[in-house]
């Protein structure tokens, strides 16, 4: 394991507030992420389902979870399920997860084999009233790829209809979007990983250097600062790439006079960083270039001071939008008059600023949290302004991650170099 071991107090504290929750009567069935295939006889890196490691510290497929508070049987109140011992597996693939160290990482003390699942859960279910089950309810995400969860719920269903089926999914957001003491200190770190990444790039990027060239680099420090890699597809966007919101091919050269966007964050402990930066390719903003970066670096300075308790990520959007608009008639973009003219369902800033300016993040780059819910201390929420010019090749977009807290917003990215004069002063070495 790349990091060190997480205190197993942390997933039991996880796992006594979630079963505070469940009502009389019943229990809730949680399943590891299956590994996924990747082409031929091969599987993608395996990372583990953010809500069973939430809950369990366990990072093994083969998984299963099933929390009955009140169950009868005080041993069957916590049971946590690993793969058995396959010595042909453990030959090929390596070491396989035991019972003594799924209790010590996990802090369930009946531990039982993945083919014991089935039984166990009978015993159970003839107790019980009411099944919780769990599937990923991320408002702006669909698959049609079916996870271990929804295909466990499905199978549990058609086993025993007679119960009453009730949503993990809203408990589990309610408990995650506020960020333990733990989940904090985990986060600063992926965010001072990601920090010294961008250092790392600054002194690599110049003309004639390739998007994933950058990429190698970033890859590079995640690696030796034991990250788990990127917590999402890394964004290394030169020239008019800058101005895809979600540019992820990473492979074109950079040519001088363009700008280079990125938008990365580490992923330490399975928990994000997610930080967006955009630098001068030859080292140097040109005046219009720099005059666009500082009206966005404005913006998110006053941003920040948004995330106080109370505000909404609505709230945010519209106020940053807004902020954004003034900028966009200082540089020429539109007029005022225009914007007193426009359409009110078809904003004249939506041409250059066409994405929301805040998310949660947590163990998910995109963690549960709903944009209408008042903010509470311990969240932590992207500030993300940005302005995207296409006819001017200019793409820029600024992005820290903030804790909210019951005095000032804490900046976890106030220390990786933003200034535009600090950039610039931080890449002439390269040349």
């Amino acid at each position: 394991m790349r990091y060190p071991l997480i205190s197993n107090t942390f997933f039991k504290h996880n796992r006594k507030k979630f079963s505070g929750l469940l009502p009389k009567d019943s229990l809730a069935v949680f399943a590891a992420a299956a590994k996924m295939p990747r082409n031929g006889d091969q599987f993608f890196l395996y990372r583990q389902q953010s809500d069973f490691y939430y809950l369990t510290g366990i990072e093994a497929e083969n998984a299963f979870m099933i929390l009955y508070p009140d169950c009868p049987i005080p041993e069957l109140r916590e049971v946590l399920f690993i793969e058995a011992y396959n010595p042909v597996k453990a030959t090929w693939e390596g070491h396989m997860l035991n019972q003594q160290e799924a209790i010590y990482i996990s802090g369930v003390k009946t531990i039982r084999k993945d083919d014991q699942f089935e039984a166990t859960l009978r015993e159970l279910m003839h107790s019980a009233q009411a099944v919780y089950l769990n599937q990923n309810e991320y408002p702006k995400f669909h698959t049609a790829i079916a996870d271990n969860n929804k295909l466990i719920a499905e199978k549990i269903k058609a086993a025993y209809p007679l119960h009453t089926y009730m949503r993990a999914a809203p408990l589990l957001e309610g408990l995650r979007v506020v960020k333990s003491d733990t989940e904090i200190e985990l986060i600063r770190k992926a965010a001072a990983i990601t920090g010294k990444a961008f250092r790392r790039v600054l002194k690599f990027v110049k003309p004639e250097k390739y998007e994933f060239e950058v990429q190698a680099e970033i890859d590079h420090e995640f690696t030796i600062n034991r990250a788990t890699g990127h917590a999402y597809a890394p964004i290394i966007a030169g020239g008019i790439n800058s101005c895809v919101l979600h540019y992820t091919e990473n492979e074109h050269k950079l040519e001088t006079g363009d700008l280079l966007l990125f938008d990365f964050g580490a992923e330490y402990a399975n928990y994000a960083a997610d930080m967006s930066r955009t630098i001068p390719v030859n080292g140097k903003f040109s005046e219009r270039q720099k005059a666009c970066y500082n009206a966005v670096l404005r913006v998110l300075k006053k941003a920040i001071k948004l995330y106080v308790p109370g505000s909404t990520i609505d709230q945010i959007n519209k106020a940053t939008w807004k902020m954004m608009e003034e900028e966009m008639i200082g540089l020429g973009l539109f007029t005022a008059e225009e914007v007193e003219n426009q359409h009110p369902e078809s904003p004249l800033y939506q041409k250059y600023l066409m994405h929301g300016v805040a998310h949660h993040i947590g163990l998910d780059v995109h963690d549960p949290g709903l944009r209408h819910q008042p903010l509470k201390a311990g969240m932590i929420i992207t500030c993300e302004p940005g302005i995207y010019i296409r006819d001017e090749k200019i793409g820029i977009r600024l992005e820290n991650d903030i804790l909210v807290t019951n005095s000032e917003p804490v900046d976890l990215m106030a220390d990786i170099p933003v200034e535009a004069d600090e950039i610039e002063e931080l890449m002439q070495h390269n040349y």
